[in-house]
């Protein structure tokens, strides 16, 4: 083992194929959460935790948050260094980020394309603020101060949501609607939101996102680092478990709760995706154990688009096809087909989910044998 461990990653090698598979597995389980065949027959894992505390589903969101971040180091990195003019670099970074959170926006107005109900606030959305503000504090910041940054976001947003007052309800609420983030958002934000006056991608709750980002470029930076192998990897994992445990702990002040993206949630969740990624690379990239990881690599390689692709195709599945006195969709049919072979109806709903999943591959997979990579 110490031998396989003392192996390292070639030089060149820009995409560690672990986090490639750790992107697109992340991927598939976002997609596979968001449409079950039925929302009334959900296993308790694949459902968000209903206010405080977490379910594996509430891991998909901050993962993929978080290899956003190494992949950002991964990305600039040797430019950086190199001392690459970087207004060619602001011009993709922007660029990028408006691609991605305009492609949220074609989803929130699709099929309908009601511009006085639209969502402005949303996971493509989110996901480019924290691309956009990550990419920028590693142009023009070093891990020590994207450390302090993050920390101390994490410790002011404690604070303002403990002691800022809130008109009608006071200070410290953390109940739904019924708290700082939630009022900000009831303020300033237009247009729908989610939870009708507050919205779990709002604006306060953005800012603890964007530190998820920062965590996995301070994981990037271990990995770009010039340590041994070995010495990564146990950074790697250390970092993981101090954060998660940091997390864990955390949860009794202030608690671990998705919709408000708190602190302890930042620090759990990242503690759990670093102990993941670190795992995925010694047995991935290290040890050689790649053949599984193959669906993996296919959805991480256009993982944006196979993503806008999963949000287009429901109103396709769930489109009546029949008449108005004898209605069908394809959902219903795959329903009840599961049914009468006798499935509970979560099973049923589970079996649709997979089926949807497969229905994505195929596109992932014929991206990926063309050597088709989307940049968005």
């Amino acid at each position: 083992m110490e031998k396989a461990i003392q192996a390292t990653i070639p030089a060149k090698q820009q995409r560690l194929i672990s986090l490639d598979a750790f992107r697109g597995f992340t991927v598939m389980l976002m997609i596979t959460v968001n449409n079950p065949g039925s929302w009334s027959h959900v296993y308790p894992p694949l459902l968000h935790a209903e206010w405080h505390g977490i379910t594996p589903t509430d891991l998909v969101f901050p993962f993929f948050l978080f290899i956003v971040g190494v992949s950002i180091v991964l990305a600039y990195n040797k430019r950086v260094e190199a001392g690459a003019p970087k207004k060619d670099m602001y011009k993709k970074i922007i660029s990028r980020s408006l691609k991605i959170f305009a492609l949220g926006m074609f989803l929130s107005l699709y099929p309908r394309f009601d511009f006085m109900n639209i969502r402005i606030p949303g996971v493509l959305p989110r996901i480019s603020i924290v691309f956009f503000a990550c990419a920028m504090l590693f142009l023009n910041t070093d891990w020590k101060t994207q450390l302090k940054l993050g920390a101390g976001t994490l410790l002011v947003y404690w604070l303002a949501m403990e002691l800022v007052p809130v008109p009608e309800v006071g200070a410290g609420s953390l109940e739904p609607g019924k708290n700082l983030a939630a009022w900000i958002d009831s303020v300033l934000i237009p247009g729908r939101m989610y939870r009708g006056t507050w919205d779990p991608e709002g604006i306060l709750s953005t800012f603890p996102a964007i530190v998820t980002g920062i965590t996995g470029m301070l994981a990037g930076k271990i990995i770009v680092s010039n340590k041994e192998q070995t010495q990564k990897l146990i950074w790697l994992f250390f970092g993981g478990f101090i954060a998660l445990a940091a997390g864990a702990l955390f949860h009794y002040i202030f608690p671990i709760n998705k919709n408000l993206w708190t602190s302890s949630y930042v620090l759990f969740t990242s503690g759990l995706a670093a102990l993941t990624l670190a795992a995925s690379i010694y047995f991935i990239d290290i040890l050689g154990y790649k053949k599984w990881t193959k669906p993996g690599i296919m959805f991480g390689a256009n993982a944006i688009t196979i993503y806008v692709l999963s949000g287009m195709l429901p109103f396709l599945f769930s489109y009546n096809l029949g008449s108005e006195e004898s209605s069908f969709s394809i959902i219903s049919l795959i329903m009840g087909a599961a049914t009468s072979l006798g499935a509970s109806m979560k099973l049923t709903s589970l079996t649709y989910a997979i089926f949807f999943i497969g229905i994505c591959f195929i596109p992932a997979y014929i991206l990926f044998k063309k050597k088709i990579f989307i940049k968005v």
